[in-house]
């Protein structure tokens, strides 16, 4: 090595010093954040330090978690990170395939051992408590089944379809399966799921409300009954947050609005509120636009509809429901709502209390693999 060589590595050494201080520095100055816009969800606060936690590893990880979540700039290197990696031709980061026509498509994990049978136990429960409840279980597949035409080459199938098949086989007989995938590939040139988001549509939801009237005889309403507004045609979804990709087209949202709309009321119970909107136009001046849906998820919603018919209807869902529950209103006196996420009251006794004699639990079937709440169905 010559005396230049000698001298540009030291100066490499002396930058890469000063750039590694200067983070450092700024990571211990910047306060932490709460919540991540672009990721869409809370970050990691700094935990707690005990003996306990330590000896148990628990706080390692944790501590680990939290630096990384409270990185300076850290959304930026994430960008940068996706974006040297989709330079050299890798298609996937952070388990999010980067497909084909400008779709973010997440990856399936399917669940641990003995998780399904975990849900199924305390579905059958449930199913116990409410003898006269009528019960339809609808697990939405994801893009990454019906959209299979969309994924890189080397991607596995397969694996969400056999899930849902064990889910149809567990289910109690006395509880209805309601099949949707046959009504979703059908449509499947259609924009049934946004392309940066894990949900699906406004349409993919329509699609699929069709198929939950044949299983349950209500006479659907027709597409055309509807004035679909677009509201928004600069939605960056939770896969777009998730999977650092950023050089990506933004979805739109579109509302199905019925032509004859009727009055309705919509109490959210814990907060207290009342709207005469199944709609929070307001938060499409948001990251999340898609919390223009029933103002995002709440332990328990109340709807209560012009409809005189007397019928009552309990939905259990993740937020997939969100954007389905406008179509049923046409059908139903009440309609009440409960995620299990935040609900900590008896769902059995509350079924009791207000004569509910329909159940729908509706998930995708990535939420109901992930949401470890669903077990507490029966207490």
């Amino acid at each position: 090595m010559d005396g230049n060589d000698e001298v540009n590595g030291k100066y490499q050494a002396l930058l890469l010093l000063l750039f590694t201080v200067v983070v450092a520095a700024l990571n211990l100055i910047v306060p932490d954040r709460v919540f991540s816009e672009a990721e869409n969800r809370m970050l990691k606060q700094l935990p707690h330090f005990s003996l306990n936690t330590l000896l148990s590893g628990t706080f390692t990880t944790d501590f680990e978690t939290y630096v990384s979540d409270q990185f300076v700039s850290r959304d930026q290197w994430i960008g940068v990170k996706t974006g040297m990696d989709r330079l050299l031709g890798k298609q996937e980061s952070n388990g999010v395939y980067l497909g084909k026509d400008g779709y973010l498509i997440q990856k399936f994990i399917p669940p641990a051992e003995g998780d399904l049978e975990a849900k199924m136990d305390a579905i059958q429960a449930f199913d116990d408590a409410t003898p006269g409840l009528r019960k339809y279980v609808m697990i939405v597949p994801t893009a990454a089944a019906v959209l299979q035409d969309k994924l890189p080459k080397y991607a596995e199938t397969g694996v969400e379809e056999a899930y849902l098949g064990k889910i149809r086989q567990a289910l109690p007989s006395a509880i209805h399966f309601v099949d949707v995938f046959p009504a979703l590939y059908a449509e499947r040139e259609q924009p049934i799921f946004y392309k940066t988001d894990h949900h699906w549509t406004t349409k993919g939801a329509y699609a699929t409300y069709l198929e939950l009237c044949k299983q349950m005889g209500l006479k659907p309403q027709k597409e055309e009954d509807f004035h679909v507004q677009q509201v928004t045609d600069e939605f960056y979804g939770s896969i777009y947050s998730k999977s650092g990709y950023r050089h990506v087209q933004p979805d739109s949202i579109q509302l199905y609005l019925p032509k004859d709309q009727e009055n309705y009321t919509v109490t959210y119970v814990d907060e207290g509120q009342t709207s005469h909107s199944l709609y929070a136009t307001e938060q499409l001046q948001k990251k999340d636009k898609y919390a223009v849906f029933l103002n995002g998820n709440h332990a328990l919603i109340r709807i209560k509809t012009a409809q005189t018919n007397g019928k009552k209807l309990l939905i259990v869902k993740d937020s997939y429901a969100n954007s389905f529950i406008p179509f049923l209103l046409k059908h139903y006196s009440e309609i009440d709502v409960v995620d299990l996420r935040y609900y900590e009251q008896d769902l059995a006794a509350f079924v009791n209390k207000h004569g509910i004699r329909e159940m729908l639990l509706l998930y995708n079937v990535g939420t109901f693999v992930e949401d470890p709440s669903i077990p507490y169905l029966s207490e």
